[in-house]
């Protein structure tokens, strides 16, 4: 009789158990757990190396960043397990041995002593959230936790706690949570910090630090006293974690490269996350730089950076205004990709194709002084000139009028042809053919596209296309240079020995300023033998700031762009075989003097006109002003000749040779006196003047 007892309690407890699992189906079936809805993460964007730049809340206005186990340090999630669910690693979503503690607690005090819920019951109140706490519902959450079970891992089912525990106010996950009270990634956190976000999910709104901190330290305290808990930090370790603060503010959630992660958001909606081309650490530095620097320049003005390197084409940096949410600067217009005046930028290129057409070498002299070109008469910035300089000297002082002539002999179609091939086209009036004008600022061109320009000379004239900062640019082999090896170290080789800006210090680098007109722009483009930066400086609205020069406003953020970015000099390239700087006395005829016959061929022979003294005239009677005793001195001009120049009074030296066409004179007394100045070839004149 015993064995048909046995054999009906096993059939019955068979008919049991297939009747629980049909049963178990049918629910999975007819009412499985809404898991698709945890699936809702907030949109990232990512640095090349993985870390977060800038996070998007959900729809639903939560942060909710993706975290696995692996995102968390080992210590947190040990004392997780330990406080939560200690057999979490062995049941299959419900504790039998805690819901008989939590029972036997319920009858002996009459109340609720300890809960029961494992964290896979917790992950489905998360994902299914109920406002009743009653039996019922408790019932309702742990068949939804076997479901889970029989649907996930237990790994899945702790990273589905890891992003859903609430942790106060919008913060949902233990990422979001991490960053907002401590500043950092959960993977290293100190024992108080673990025990803090531990004990968080529990009561996220009572006991927010910045809110309740006493109740926060409390729950912290509760954690780290938990024996299982004790067990995993070791002795003492729950001791002197007690002794630390908590924190007593949110921090804002990492929300750099604004401008670009709003694109990137909109490109790609659907994406969840999106890794870039930018180094946080470069893009924090740089984007602190420009907002310090726009203070100090100006309720409206602006400031934009972009480094990247000449390699690879990848963005490093782009901060696209000095602050996003400005509304006075327009900080919302991403001023990297706007179209401005460039200024004198683009002259280093223009002496590039002129040193390769082999019309001018470094110590070629040139005229500075005022000049037609078909009706287009350029000045210089400080509106005065140098007279015969060097090509050298002309490109370093960024006169005008000699950028002008050479542009004139290369021709403005043969500089946009190598502006092409480098991936940049200038915007030109509409209709517009390109002139003279370009080499001051007569185009529009965008700080990205100055930088890629200026790539290609930190390139050795190998033209790069850099990305869009979302991904890297694949680069082709180039077939054709926009300017060859040899001409591109003769550009680097001058705009190397440019005096850097006051105060700062050499740094290695080759660089050219601009400004554009009406005091619009100011820009700054340096570059080493890798990376290249550019500065923009401005109001976004396109008015005039005054007093704002490339020089004087933008060169200084680069030169502290260079050194606060992080990123190590890379040493210019040496001179490729060919490029030498010859004196002047060493270059060939045709290179030592730059000039232009009248039917436009380049020439070394054509000859200046006669000097001719303008101020003072023959015969005039000066009256010199005294001030405070002393006698002003008297103000000499001319025109034409050849530099250097003396000047004479009375037969007797004024001063040294000078290049001027300008000099200062101080008489010795009254009456009349002769003033002669004699050019390089020997010309001279001379006026009679009285002096009063």
């Amino acid at each position: 009789m015993r064995w048909k007892k046995t054999a009906i309690a096993v059939a019955l407890v068979s008919i049991l158990t297939i009747g629980a699992a049909y049963t178990l189906d049918a629910l999975d079936k007819a009412y499985p757990p809404p898991l698709d809805a945890a699936l809702s993460r907030s949109f990232e964007v990512k640095d090349a190396n993985g870390q977060l730049l800038r996070a998007f809340a959900t729809t639903d206005g939560r942060w909710r960043l993706k975290t696995t186990a692996n995102d968390v340090d080992p210590q947190f999630l040990k004392m997780l397990v330990a406080y939560e669910d200690q057999r979490f690693w062995q049941h299959a979503g419900i504790d039998p041995w805690a819901l008989m503690r939590a029972g036997w607690q319920l009858v002996s005090n009459g109340r609720i002593v300890s809960g029961a819920s494992t964290l896979s019951m917790q992950v489905a109140r998360l994902i299914e959230p109920r406002t009743d706490r009653s039996f019922s519902a408790k019932f309702l959450q742990a068949a939804r936790a076997v479901q889970i079970e029989r649907r996930l891992g237990k790994a899945e089912i702790l990273d589905l706690y890891l992003n859903l525990a609430p942790y106060g106010g919008n913060l949902e996950g233990v990422r979001a949570a991490s960053l907002a009270w401590f500043g950092k990634e959960p993977k290293r956190l100190s024992t108080a910090e673990a025990a803090l976000l531990v004990s968080l999910p529990q009561l996220p709104e009572r006991r927010r630090p910045d809110r309740f901190p006493e109740a926060a330290k409390a729950a912290r305290e509760r954690v780290l006293s938990r024996l299982a808990v004790a067990d995993v930090l070791g002795d003492g370790e729950a001791a002197r974690a007690s002794l630390s603060m908590v924190p007593s503010r949110r921090m804002e959630l990492p929300a750099f490269a604004p401008h670009l992660a709003e694109v990137a958001r909109r490109k790609t909606p659907d994406a969840g996350e999106i890794s870039t081309t930018l180094s946080l650490s470069v893009q924090r530095e740089l984007e602190a730089l420009a907002k310090r620097a726009a203070e100090k320049l100006g309720s409206k003005v602006s400031v934009a950076i972009v480094m990247a390197d000449s390699r690879t084409g990848d963005i490093l940096a782009e901060i696209g205004s000095s602050d996003y949410t400005d509304t006075a600067r327009r900080g919302w217009v991403d001023m990297t990709r706007a179209v401005r005046s460039p200024g004198s930028t683009l002259k280093p290129f223009i002496y590039g194709l002129a040193f390769e057409d082999g019309v001018a070498a470094q110590e070629t002299l040139i005229e500075d002084r005022p000049s037609d070109f078909y009706g287009y008469r350029p000045r210089n910035f400080d509106m005065s000139y140098q007279g015969d300089v060097s090509i050298r000297q002309a490109l370093q002082l960024s006169l005008n009028v000699p950028a002008v002539k050479l542009l004139d002999a290369v021709s403005p179609a043969a500089l946009m042809v190598r502006f092409r091939r480098a991936g940049v086209s200038l915007s030109l009036p509409a209709g517009e053919a390109p002139g003279l004008a370009i080499a001051l600022g007569g185009a529009g061109v965008s700080l990205v596209d100055l930088v890629q320009l200026y790539a290609a000379l930190a390139n050795r004239g190998v033209p790069v296309a850099l990305g869009d900062g979302v991904r890297s640019q694949p680069q082709a082999q180039q077939t054709s240079t926009m300017l060859d090896t040899v001409a591109v170290w003769n550009v680097s080789d001058i705009l190397a020995s440019v005096l850097p800006p006051l105060g700062m210090k050499q740094r290695g680098i080759a660089y050219k300023t601009g400004t554009s007109y009406g005091y619009r722009d100011a820009w700054s483009v340096g570059y080493d033998g890798r990376h290249v930066i550019g500065v923009w400086v401005g109001r976004a609205d396109n008015g005039a700031v005054a007093g704002i020069a490339g020089y004087a406003s933008a060169a200084p953020i680069l030169f502290e762009a260079f050194e606060k970015s992080g990123v190590a000099i890379t040493p210019l390239p040496s001179a490729p075989t060919g490029a030498v700087r010859l004196a002047a006395q060493d270059l060939p005829a045709a290179q030592r003097r730059f000039s232009v016959t009248s039917s436009g061929l380049v020439t070394a022979s054509t000859r200046e006109a006669a000097p001719h003294i303008v101020y003072p005239p023959e015969g005039a009677k000066v009256e010199l002003s005294v001030q405070g005793g002393d006698m002003s001195p008297l103000v000499l001009k001319m025109q034409g000749g050849r530099a250097p120049f003396r000047w004479l009074a009375n037969g007797k030296p004024i001063r040294d040779l000078s290049r001027k066409r300008t000099s200062q004179w101080l008489p010795d007394g009254a009456g009349y006196s002769t003033l002669t100045v004699i050019d390089a070839d020997g010309r001279a004149s001379s006026v009679r003047v009285f002096v009063d």
